[in-house]
């Protein structure tokens, strides 16, 4: 039985960040493999290293030493211009923040990201926006401005306009952490739903209810991974 190439692959990663004279060490030789359709969570305390690793995964950023593979593909050297097409085919964001443009409508701020794609007309952007928003249950509020939403409502959106270009890998930085405990649990559904139709997310998370849905955990401390588990199987029911 032969067995796919993993869709990430980062050996030896490393990240520093210098100022003046001083180096800070982020991420310390980081081996992480993450097969196509995980749904993964990285944990850890303030300061360890999971939004340095998550920007890497991201191409908003590019290690110092070390080697990242995205779908067979050496991206560890690509110059920004080559690694900003990558990430708006291959890659969806989710922020805490939610990062909506206020003056856009819902549907308008969901097909961003397409507007980089050429090959799409916008009667297709249209059309895609609509469906995305549809996946994430909002498309009667396609016609309202960000202000108009509930905070759950806009992380929605925000989940939208992160699957609305079909991307390999959907990334979530603490999506559920300027919400309250109904609208935290909402997200973190349609997380995972969006990762049983096929998705591969990545998510930080300081919500330990969020991180128990994962069905892998990897924990990091200081910059290294230290745990990476697997939720186990349930046992079939004997007849």
């Amino acid at each position: 039985m032969t067995h796919s190439q993993p869709l990430i692959q980062l050996h030896g990663l490393q990240k520093s960040f210098f100022t003046d004279t001083v180096e800070t060490r982020a991420l310390h030789g980081v081996d992480l493999e993450i097969d196509k359709g995980e749904y993964i969570a990285l944990l850890g305390p303030s300061g360890c290293g999971k939004s340095t690793l998550l920007s890497l995964l991201g191409l908003l950023d590019v290690p110092t030493e070390g080697r990242y593979t995205l779908a067979g593909h050496d991206v560890s050297t690509l110059d920004r211009a080559q690694r900003a097409r990558i990430r708006n085919k291959e890659i969806g964001f989710v922020f805490q923040s939610f990062n909506l443009i206020s003056d856009m409508t819902v549907e308008e701020n969901v097909a961003l990201p397409l507007t980089y794609r050429p090959e799409l007309g916008k009667g297709d952007l249209g059309e895609l926006a609509r469906r995305a928003l549809e996946r994430v249950g909002m498309q009667h509020r396609a016609k309202h401005f960000p202000a108009q939403l509930s905070g759950g409502q806009q992380q929605r959106v925000a989940v939208a306009r992160a699957v609305v270009g079909n991307p390999s890998l959907i990334l979530a930085d603490e999506p559920t952490g300027n919400l309250d405990s109904k609208n935290a649990e909402a997200v973190t559904d349609l997380l995972e739903s969006l990762h049983r139709d096929g998705a591969t997310v990545c998510m930080v998370t300081h919500n330990p209810e969020a991180g128990a849905r994962a069905q892998r955990r990897v924990e990091l401390f200081d910059g290294r991974i230290v745990a990476d588990s697997r939720v186990a199987q349930p046992m079939p029911m004997v007849a």
